[in-house]
């Protein structure tokens, strides 16, 4: 009778599912979050790019709800490309975004993943919603490439690594990325004599009549202090992004102008960068801003050294290239080998499942 029924538990054990241990997760804050496995339902809410290329198309097979706005909304050009060849993209359901304070923690809730991929800045501004969806029981891992700092970058990139079951993919982006960023600030640190340059960068959104954000110490404005330059917005603007006045930019008279572009929609004074902006576009759009009053006498304009800059590149896993880009503009001797646009050509053939094209930076002045 006992073997009978130690034979029968034994029979039913072996039937059942193997369940895998939990996974532990540590995120670009260097939280430990664990996550029970096998990880099936991904819910992602900024940073799509760089999940793309660290999951691959396969990946999004995965993914059952999205934050929409900030991709679709925000860049609907390169959304439309992807689409394109993510089969399930096009209909994925939306969780709402964090900076227009739709972001429903209902919906994440209903999506039932077994974990969220969330952007540091919704993580700590959507509090009472990140504590609703913790309380459930959904982990929670986050990624942050907007303060642009080397660990965070890092970091996020083997967090979607680990969570996506793409380890080795992921350690070689990393590997790229740290690869490339210290072989910047190498050049850099050769390059650095007397005073620094002057650096001023604005959102190029709502054309040159319109005074748009400029950043101090994230995005743009790390980017221009790593690079060992003076940020202009440092100590002059409240917080991580506002208008700088206009006087100000005048009286410290740049070296070097950044306007960053995008391919926003139905802003027609923008400086439109991406895969299908022009060259002679850019260049129109990028003299408007020049022609301002007061700046025909700043030596950025007279030596030509205004600049779009795709915006989109100030917080990514590909940021390396705008990093290059600025720096060529800054230390044209120290990086008279690199070329940008070839980086990010590479990039795309290597890591990413659209085609490079169009204009991403240039100079107003060849």
């Amino acid at each position: 009778m006992f073997r009978r029924t130690f034979l029968a538990a034994f029979a039913a054990l072996s039937l059942a599912p193997a369940f895998a241990a939990p996974l532990e997760v540590t995120d670009a804050l260097g939280r430990k979050v664990t996550i029970n496995t096998p990880v099936n339902r991904v819910l992602a809410t900024f940073n799509y790019e760089e999940f793309t290329a660290i999951a691959g198309v396969d990946g999004w097979k995965k993914v059952v709800a999205m934050s929409r706005e900030p991709w679709a909304g925000w860049r609907p050009a390169i959304f439309a490309r992807y689409a394109k060849v993510i089969p399930n993209l096009q209909a994925m359901p939306d969780v709402g975004h964090v900076e227009d304070n739709t972001f429903s923690a209902e919906k994440v809730i209903a999506a039932k993943p077994d974990v969220v991929l969330m952007s540091e800045w919704g993580f700590s501004s959507m509090k009472t919603q990140m504590e609703q969806i913790a309380a459930v029981g959904i982990p929670i891992v986050v990624i942050d490439y907007n303060a642009q700092d080397l660990g965070r970058h890092l970091a996020s990139t083997r967090a979607i690594g680990k969570v996506m079951g793409t380890e080795a993919r992921a350690e070689e982006l990393a590997t790229l990325y740290e690869t490339q960023f210290k072989d910047i600030l190498a050049r850099v640190t050769k390059a650095q004599t007397g005073a620094k340059k002057k650096v001023y960068v604005e959102l190029a959104r709502d054309g040159a009549e319109t005074i748009g954000n400029t950043y101090n110490n994230t995005m743009w404005g790390k980017i221009i202090t790593t690079l060992g330059a003076e940020n202009l917005a440092t100590g002059r603007i409240p917080g991580a992004w506002a208008p700088l006045n206009a006087e100000a930019v005048i009286a410290e008279n740049p070296d070097v102008i950044l306007l960053a572009g995008s391919s926003w929609v139905n802003r027609p004074k923008a400086v439109r960068t991406g895969y299908d902006a022009t060259p002679e576009a850019v260049r129109a759009a990028l003299q408007a801003y020049a022609n301002r009053p007061g700046w025909a006498g700043l030596k950025a304009v007279q030596s030509g050294n205004v600049n779009a800059i795709e915006h989109g590149l100030c917080r990514t896993l590909f940021d390396f290239v705008a990093m290059q880009y600025i720096a060529k503009r800054l230390y044209p001797e120290a990086f008279a080998d690199v070329d940008p646009e070839k980086s990010f050509r590479d990039y795309h053939a290597k890591y990413l499942p659209v085609e490079f094209s169009g204009t991403w930076f240039l100079p107003l002045k060849p």
